[in-house]
């Protein structure tokens, strides 16, 4: 019988590193309605951390991911910290394919913020795309009201 003893090493979850999301910096060019200076949205896409986005602006705002080149896409994460305010936050992600057409919807989220309870909301959805041109992202940050401003502190794609 052979034996070998190896170092131990903890075992990473498949698909959880850092390496494993997309590196947008590279691959796509994002458009922003509007952004505060000391939140720009290069923030969210950075796997350093940072201060994430925030728009300069009351309302609805949109954050468009148009990407190089037609890519599949298998799993979308979004992360929102509202510590702030109460509100209550709608939010839909749209694919348009490299084919072209109007936008499709994968899904539409609504989340109540409370800073004494509920202040992050993250979601995961694993998703099975095929030569996505542009992945949209629509923020209505208070609905209701309108008071409040979008925010978005992280968004990974894979």
């Amino acid at each position: 019988m052979r034996k070998r003893i190896v170092a131990s090493q903890p075992a990473q979850p498949r698909g959880e590193s850092d390496q494993a999301w997309l590196d947008l910096e590279q691959i796509a060019t994002v458009e922003v309605t509007s952004e505060d200076p000391g939140f720009p949205i290069e923030s969210v896409f950075g796997f350093n951390g940072g201060p994430g986005w925030r728009a300069s602006q009351k309302g609805e705002q949109q954050i468009r991911i148009i990407f190089d080149e037609p890519r599949p896409l298998h799993r979308i994460q979004l992360r929102f910290h509202e510590i702030g305010s109460e509100r209550m936050q709608e939010f839909t992600v749209r694919w348009s394919p490299a084919a072209g057409g109007p936008p499709k919807e994968i899904v539409r989220q609504q989340w109540n913020f409370s800073p004494s309870g509920s202040t992050t909301e993250i979601e995961d959805y694993v998703i099975d795309l095929d030569a996505v041109s542009v992945l949209e992202l629509a923020i209505q940050p208070d609905r209701g009201r309108g008071e409040a401003v979008a925010t978005l502190a992280a968004w990974r794609l894979r």
